[in-house]
């Protein structure tokens, strides 16, 4: 591992605590986020290692497993999911996150005052006043346990029971205050499906487990996404209270500041990597972690895009920094991808990403018979 004093730059923030720029963050998200260099591992190890796939696009995982994985298999993952190795549930933030069955009946425990509480704040909510939620989530629990249902059709079946309440707010509570699976086909590449929901319990024959640990859940994030601030890790799963838990752990974790003067905590093995690492291109779905689990996210994000113009679109990595956007187009049997920069590029990046492009296409329109790639310069 690196000495980090010798990659870090800035100002000391306090004895022998160093400052990570900018540059240095990115490159160590990267690292450990596996977007540097793809690895030889199995989907199931990438998953758990990454603490879950944000999956509320069915194919967001494929893209973001293409993008780490040498050589990977989309039948493997799919495989995963049709024998209930992997799950897509409602985990962090409250969004579908693709996980292995072992993550989802620990992670689930952690995160479920989150959905809670949630909940509590939306219409649906307040729309089911004065009505006992547990009598609804009981029976709701009972006719999904009895077969999966999509949200309309649990709804229509609750509206029986409550005839004087929204069968959408009847289903949402379910959504919400149930660990919810999606069942295949429904996340099967190649294949397609309503969004029909069982618990996680019936789905993988098991009860969800009591010996969750938010102090393991913390190192998990840190391996992954840190050095991070408290901030940060409450971003990437909308928890309360870890302040207390990264109090508890100080003594197990390394600090450092940014460039900013906040605190960032790590694993101590954590390994910090040279800002001048080459960072090759990457093509990220719509959704990925890797941009959406920090409060400040100018350690991935280009200077010249945000969050919401990512919408219906995946990211692109230029020199480590979300740059671009991609989306592609189909018509009949022709596939159109569409790249937007947001900045201009050289001669070299654009061939790289060109270069790209043209492994990824047949990866995410492989039935297409014509394919073409279209850029769109910055400013046009």
């Amino acid at each position: 591992m690196p000495d980090p004093a010798t990659v870090a730059t800035g100002t000391r923030a306090g004895a022998g605590v160093p400052t990570l720029d900018r540059r240095t963050l990115n490159r160590t998200l990267l690292s450990r986020q596996l977007l540097l260099e793809r690895v030889h591992r199995p989907p199931a190890s990438v998953i758990e290692h990454l603490v879950g796939l944000q999956a509320q696009e069915p194919g967001d995982p494929y893209v973001a497993l293409w993008s780490r994985i040498e050589g990977f298999d989309p039948r493997e993952l799919s495989t995963l999911i049709s024998v209930r190795a992997a799950v897509r549930v409602g985990l962090m933030r409250t969004t579908l996150h693709l996980v292995t069955a072992r993550d989802c009946l620990t992670m689930y425990a952690l995160v479920r005052d989150v959905l809670v509480r949630t909940f509590r704040t939306t219409p649906f909510a307040k729309s089911l006043d004065g009505t006992d939620l547990d009598q609804i989530v009981a029976t709701a629990r009972a006719l999904l346990e009895e077969r999966p249902h999509t949200p309309s059709e649990l709804g229509a079946r609750l509206g029986i029971t409550w005839p004087d309440r929204d069968p959408a707010a009847l289903a949402y509570a379910a959504r919400y205050l149930l660990p919810l699976v999606q069942v295949p086909p429904r996340g099967l590449w190649g294949r397609t499906g309503r969004a029909t929901n069982t618990t996680a319990e019936a789905w993988l024959g098991t009860g969800m487990a009591g010996d969750a640990s938010l102090d393991d859940l913390v190192r998990r994030y840190l391996v992954a996404f840190g050095p991070a601030t408290v901030a940060d890790m409450r971003t990437w799963s909308w928890l309360t209270g870890l302040r207390p838990v990264v109090e508890r752990l100080r003594g197990r974790l390394r600090t450092y500041r940014d460039e900013a003067g906040r605190e960032l905590f790590d694993v101590p093995d954590g390994a910090i990597a040279d800002p001048e690492t080459p960072a090759p291109i990457r093509f990220l779905p719509q959704y990925d972690n890797v941009f959406l689990s920090h409060e400040d996210r100018s350690r991935i994000l280009g200077s010249g895009l945000t969050i919401p113009e990512l919408t219906w679109r995946g990211g692109i990595l230029i020199d480590g920094f979300v740059s671009a956007a991609w989306r592609m187009r189909r018509e009949k049997r022709a596939a159109t991808m569409t790249i937007t920069l947001t900045e201009p590029l050289g001669r070299t990046q654009r061939r790289d990403l060109e270069a790209e492009a043209e492994r990824f296409f047949p990866f995410v329109a492989a039935e297409a018979e014509a394919r073409n790639v279209r850029i769109v310069e910055a400013g046009t």
